[in-house]
């Protein structure tokens, strides 16, 4: 009803994809915390990479609601996987948008995952508030050089390439920043640890260090002192993708729920004839579909060139409320047995909840409903 012929092709390829090797695959990726670079080679193989890089640039040219549906339809399978694909997306995005021919020869690497990339904005006293950032590049002779500390860096343990907002003007605020291209392998460059985290654990997410470390003139991503800006300028998507993302470990639950609520049986009739557990699966339903049509309607107003801030966090914090809230009544159609590892619902509920942080967190995206609302009235 709502997506195209090539957009419906799209769900399918992607759905086949998830049900024959990410869903069998899930358990144990979340319970080894692995990199599944095997998995990845197939998504680059099916073009699942890199959604909206054109096509003369060696992507697929889709837009953003198919990307929305690709990033549901991962999610189903499991949550680290599309995450992957939504990072790719992101870091594509800037390269198209601000990339010098030299930069973009990168992209066909990017998106076949040879190049393995990193976000690497965030930092000790810089989350929510980017305009906290203390990672520094400095003009010398012959480009460069960067200082700083990164955290929590989605790839930071696998990454090949980091895309670095560091500050290159201490007095202009949020002007005075800049996007770097690192090469993370270079002298100068320390890994921390890899985090060991609560939900999406095949997400490989640690720290890095930069010491002194020497860039090249074409370094540079973009325009000096807009890096804050370039960053910014991608959210919109991010956050449709961390929507889409949210929806598709929701209805995942869903699944589950309806599935063992017709099996399981308490006091010789299966659950689901308890007037209660149908209520809880309605809710659960309702608020999927409520969400998933945010998703569209953002992704739709990106696609028209309409102004999609408001829809785009509206989405984000729809989606990872109640993500987070229906995940936790499929664990209570399984009951204890939810409650256990190996049951695809607990993992769910824990892969649920980070959908609320990142991407900004929801209570900014309130923040930013009511600023937009203030600005441009009630009308979207």
């Amino acid at each position: 009803m709502f997506l195209n012929e090539v957009q419906e092709q799209v769900l399918e390829t992607t759905r086949s994809f998830v049900d024959e090797v990410i869903r069998p695959a899930a358990e144990a990726l979340d319970r080894e915390e692995r990199f599944p670079t095997e998995i990845y080679d197939q998504m680059a193989e099916l073009g699942l990479f890199g959604i909206g890089v054109p096509e003369e640039l060696g992507g697929p040219g889709f837009d953003t609601l198919t990307y929305a549906v690709v990033m549901e339809e991962l999610s189903r399978g499991y949550a680290s996987i599309a995450d992957q694909c939504g990072l790719v997306e992101l870091i594509s995005t800037l390269l198209v948008r601000h990339g010098t021919e030299h930069q973009r020869k990168m992209l066909p690497e990017v998106l076949s995952m040879r190049r393995k990339v990193a976000y690497c904005i965030t930092e000790p006293e810089a989350g929510t508030d980017v305009s906290g950032i203390r990672t520094t590049a400095e003009r010398d002779a012959d480009g460069w050089v960067l200082n700083g500390g990164k955290i929590w860096i989605h790839n930071a343990p696998v990454a090949d390439t980091g895309f670095v907002l560091a500050r290159t003007n201490k007095e202009a605020g949020n002007r005075g920043m800049s996007i770097f291209i690192v090469d993370l392998h270079a002298k100068g460059v320390e890994r921390g640890p890899k985090e060991h985290k609560m939900g999406q654990r095949a997400s490989q997410v640690g720290g890095l260090d930069f010491q002194d470390v020497r860039l090249g003139p074409d370094a540079l991503l973009g325009e000096e002192g807009r890096g804050f800006h370039m960053m910014m300028s991608v959210l919109d998507k991010g956050r449709v993708g961390i929507a889409s993302l949210a929806v598709g470990i929701a209805q995942a639950g869903l699944e589950a729920a309806v599935d063992y609520a017709g099996t399981r049986k308490q006091f010789g009739i299966h659950i689901s004839e308890f007037q209660g557990v149908q209520w809880l699966l309605a809710d659960m339903a309702k608020d999927i579909e409520a969400a998933r049509l945010l998703v569209y309607s953002a992704a739709t107003k990106i696609d028209r060139g309409l102004d999609a801030t408001r829809s785009c966090s509206m989405a984000k914090c729809f989606a990872g409320d109640m993500a987070v809230a229906r995940t936790a009544d499929a664990v209570q159609v399984f009951g204890g047995s939810g409650y256990i590892r190996g049951f695809e619902v607990e993992r769910l509920y824990r892969d649920a909840k980070i959908t609320q942080i990142y991407e900004g967190t929801n209570q900014i995206q309130r923040m930013i409903i009511a600023r937009e609302l203030l600005r441009k009235g009630a009308r979207s």
